[in-house]
């Protein structure tokens, strides 16, 4: 059977997922779990079965239910074949798990839906203080380690991890420009068919008035 990947179009934790599997070309069914319709269902009983955290993505896969996106990434890097997510030399591969630990645990949780519904009224605010200093620290790294790509001149984990980091922050209203590297990047991933095949624009549950 095909990976079925439980998600939802603007996460961007599933749209890492979803990257992974387009680079590796590997085909999947999707599940959508709509984080705001029916007061959020990835809190019913019967996705918590799936996913203890109640987040998305989950991804059944050989027999297995991971969650977690890099965690489920490292996994198909592990089992499939195709193009490297992780660079062979340890330096380098230890900078590709510095900058996605920086964004998936530095900045992505900070702005999540569950974390902003508990903030209430500075949502937007607060998100975007927490993205800029985020890529404040994150533009500073890249300019050491980027090539045409995060790390040197091959695709790799910390780029799935930018793209949706980036479009998190526009979505907030964060300029950019103020990130020169970090923008740079972002539009060379953009171009890329495994990064616009699985953008948010154009996922089965996309909503009609953001479809691109």
């Amino acid at each position: 059977a095909a990976p079925l990947l439980h998600g939802y179009f603007r996460s961007s934790c599933s749209w890492r997922v979803r990257i992974a599997f387009a680079l590796k070309g590997i085909d999947y069914d999707q599940v959508p779990v709509n984080l705001i319709k029916d007061g959020g269902q990835q809190l019913t009983d019967q996705y918590k079965e799936l996913n203890p955290m109640q987040q998305v993505p989950a991804v059944t896969i050989d027999g297995v239910t991971l969650s977690q996106s890099l965690a489920i990434i490292q996994y198909i890097e592990e089992t499939r074949p195709g193009p490297a997510l992780l660079p062979a030399d340890p330096q380098k591969r230890a900078k590709v798990r510095m900058i996605c630990d920086l964004i998936a645990s530095g900045i992505q949780p900070l702005q999540n839906l569950y974390v902003l519904q508990k903030i209430g009224e500075d949502k937007v605010s607060w998100a975007q203080h927490f993205i800029i200093r985020g890529f404040v620290a994150l533009e500073s790294l890249l300019k050491e380690t980027a090539g045409k790509y995060c790390v040197g001149d091959e695709i790799s984990m910390a780029d799935i991890c930018l793209a949706p980091q980036v479009y998190n922050a526009e979505r907030f209203k964060v300029d950019v420009d103020q990130f020169p590297t970090i923008k740079r990047l972002n539009q060379t991933l953009l171009a890329l068919e495994a990064f616009s095949t699985s953008h948010p624009s154009c996922q089965p549950d996309t909503p009609a008035d953001l479809r691109a």
